[in-house]
Parts: structure tokens; C-alpha cells; sequence
């Protein structure tokens, strides 16, 4: 009993020596498996840590990962954040600055499919794309893979595409937390008899669908009991200018609006300039937003904004740089990873969606903030620190 003891005990250790040689190093394909098998939509963190765990990944992959971005009309986002956090990711993930690129259309579909062409004659084989309108999109996804390329829907679900994956937030959950947010604010506010006006996002983009389908399904049963009235919504828009002239042209034919669910901020901040031209004190029509933005969080602050919906960019350019290198190695992103999927009227897309936070004064300092993803020091300069102090925020 004692001699098959020690042979067993010998069994274990060679056993274990032998896994901690392959988990070790001396092979970089088991290391890749084992350490982002157990990546999920929580890994991502404001260090990005995570993407050191898919170096592996990125040697063994071949080709270039291509992000082409929409514009810069709908949300500052696209500048200021998902392209610093796109090319921080990729590079943090073991890509060189030659084996990646991030661009933005500026709006023109013809200028996003001149860079999807390009991108792939100069080697891309994974394609990030968040597409003008799906129509666009789709196209260039159809094009690419004829050629062999992966392709990825980014931020905003190409409908009748081809991608492999979709990363996001989830766009009803964005859409609902927009609507319990203007609840909320209509009874923190002190509204009587809320006249509700929808500012809705343009509907050629899936995104602004869904975000619909989540705040209606607050508001509508707002509406059924009477306890609210919608008074109008407006074709739907990205354009801060045509929201402008949508909103003004509303509030003359309805001077008792006193209630907007604005789909992102720059709309709520059409929305508030026109209630400032017009005199309207603070804290008397409470908008909606979304994207977390600096001029969005300074109106909540101000008063005129009762909310926003932060998505922290960050995850979300982590979790699409994660899925670009399995595709780019030719694997099949985890299960641990992929825990949903999103039907683009062709197939059920395996995607990665993450999960919105709503923010108002209460919660700034501890989620935008403290995730540096608006520097203190611009968010309280000038008339802004009293309310910064006031919020607990220090610059």
C-alpha cells in the first residue's frame, strides 16, 4: 500500500508539473486558451488588464483589424472616446500600430465603404464596423465576406448583415432606463399633468429602434392611465441642428411641454438651449439623455437635465477588440464571453451586450468620475464647481 502511494503521489506531481509547464509558457496556444476562456462582458475594467490575456491570440492571428467608425454629427463619443479606447485596446492586446487602424466616415456612407474597400486590399481580415444605417452597412459586410474577411457590427446592429458578432449595450435596457428615468424625474421635479415630448434618434439606425422599444415600454402604460400625455414626436434625428428646429417647432405648437425624453444628449441639449433662449427657468422641464457626454453631464448639473445614461466605452471597445482577436485567429469567441444574440432580420447574431448605468447628480461622482471617463477638472470649471461641490465631486 505504501509503494502504490508513492507512485501515486509521484503520478500527481509529474501531473502537475506537466500542467504547470503548458499553462507556464512553454506553449503560447494552451495559454491562450486558458487564460480568455474565462473572459465575460465583467473582465473589462477601466486599466484595460484584461487585453494582456489575449497577446497569445494576437501572434497567432493573421492579418489587420479594421474599425470604421460612423461620424462625428450623432455623439462626441466617436472622437472623444471610442477611437482613443478602440486603438488603446488593440495595441494593449499585443497588435502593432501597423497591424491595426481606426477611422471615422464623417458621415458619408461612400467614404465608409472607400475605407472598407482599402482596409481590406491592404490586409485587414477582421472588419469592426458601426455603421451609418444598415443599409450601407450591409453592403460593405457583403463584400467583405465574399473576400474572406470577419466581420463584427460595433455599437449598432446591421440588419440583413453578415457579421460574425455583434458588441454593444443593450439597447432596450438603454431605452428603459430613459424612460424610468424621466418617471423619476417628473416626480422629483415637482411636474403636474406631464405633457410628454419624444425626441427620438434617426430611424434608419437599429439602435434608435431599440431605444424606442425600451422607453415606451415605460412611458406607454404612463400614457394608457392618463397619468401622462404625449404631446408630440417629431421625426427622428441625430442632427442636434434639425432636433433644434423640431423642438422650437413643437413648443410653439405646444407651450405646455414640460416633460422631453430626449435619446442622447445632443438632443437634450437642443433641447436645453431652446428652453434657455426662451426663459425658461431650471429644474422645470426635465430631459433625458444618453452617452454621458461633458456638455450632458454639465446640464444635469445645471438643472435642465434631470439624467443621462452612461455606457462606459470603454468595456465596450474591450469586449469588440477581445471578439476581433479570436475571429483573427480563427477561433470562436467563448461562451463565457458571447452571452446573448441579436436577431438582424437574417440570423441570430452571437453577441457580447453590456449594461447601461443611469446617472444624475446622486451617482456622478461615483461612475463617471471615478471612472475618469469625464476629467473633474472640465466638468467643474467656471460656473459648474459650486454644483460640482454640491454633487460631492472634487475637481
Amino acid at each position: 500500500m505504501k509503494a502504490a502511494s508513492k507512485i501515486s503521489s509521484a503520478i500527481l506531481v509529474v501531473t502537475a508539473l506537466t500542467v504547470a509547464l503548458v499553462v507556464g509558457g512553454s506553449t503560447s496556444r494552451a495559454r491562450a486558451t486558458v487564460r480568455t476562456a474565462a473572459l465575460t462582458p465583467q473582465s473589462f475594467t477601466s486599466d484595460f488588464s484584461a487585453m494582456a490575456s489575449l497577446k497569445p491570440l494576437a501572434k497567432k492571428g493573421k492579418g489587420n483589424v479594421a474599425v470604421l467608425l460612423p461620424d462625428t454629427q450623432s455623439s462626441a463619443r466617436y472622437v472623444s472616446f471610442d477611437a482613443p479606447y478602440l486603438t488603446q485596446a488593440l495595441q494593449a492586446a499585443g497588435l502593432s500600430s501597423g497591424q491595426f487602424q481606426v477611422q471615422n466616415a464623417q458621415g458619408s456612407t461612400q467614404t465608409m465603404q472607400t475605407q472598407a474597400e482599402a482596409a481590406i486590399t491592404n490586409g485587414a481580415t477582421v472588419l469592426v464596423i458601426d455603421p451609418l444605417d444598415s443599409g450601407s452597412g450591409a453592403a460593405i459586410e457583403a463584400n467583405a465576406v465574399q473576400q474572406g474577411v470577419k466581420v463584427i457590427d460595433y455599437d449598432r446592429l446591421t440588419l440583413n448583415g453578415k457579421a460574425s458578432n455583434y458588441v454593444s449595450f443593450n439597447n432596450v435596457s438603454v431605452g428603459k432606463l430613459l424612460g424610468k428615468g424621466l418617471v423619476d424625474c417628473v416626480s422629483a421635479w415637482n411636474v403636474a399633468k406631464p405633457q410628454v415630448l419624444e425626441m427620438d434618434g434617426d430611424p434608419t439606425d437599429n439602435n434608435a429602434t431599440q431605444f424606442a422599444q425600451g422607453y415606451n415600454s415605460v412611458l406607454n402604460p404612463q400614457y394608457k392611465s392618463k397619468a401622462f400625455v404625449k404631446v408630440g414626436e417629431p421625426a427622428g434625428t441625430w442632427d442636434n441642428q434639425k432636433a433644434l428646429t423640431n423642438f422650437e417647432q413643437q413648443f410653439t405648437a405646444h407651450p405646455n411641454i414640460n416633460a422631453v425624453l430626449a435619446a442622447n444628449d445632443g438632443l437634450a441639449n437642443s433641447v436645453v438651449s431652446s428652453l434657455k433662449n426662451n426663459e425658461i427657468p431650471a429644474k422645470k422641464v426635465p430631459t433625458t439623455g444618453q452617452d454621458a457626454t461633458l456638455q450632458g453631464l454639465q446640464n444635469i448639473l445645471s438643472n435642465y437635465q434631470c439624467m443621462t445614461v452612461y455606457k462606459p466605452i470603454y468595456t465596450e471597445a474591450q469586449a469588440a477588440v477581445a471578439v476581433a482577436m479570436y475571429l483573427r485567429a480563427g477561433q470562436t469567441p467563448p461562451k463565457s464571453l458571447v452571452n446573448a444574440k441579436s436577431d438582424n432580420k437574417v440570423t441570430q447574431v452571437p453577441s457580447v451586450l453590456l449594461t447601461p448605468i443611469s446617472v444624475n447628480t446622486q451617482n456622478m461622482a461615483s461612475t463617471v468620475v471615478k471612472d475618469k471617463f469625464v476629467p473633474a477638472s472640465d466638468l467643474c470649471a467656471g460656473s459648474f464647481a459650486s454644483a460640482c461641490s454640491a454633487a460631492g465631486i472634487q475637481p
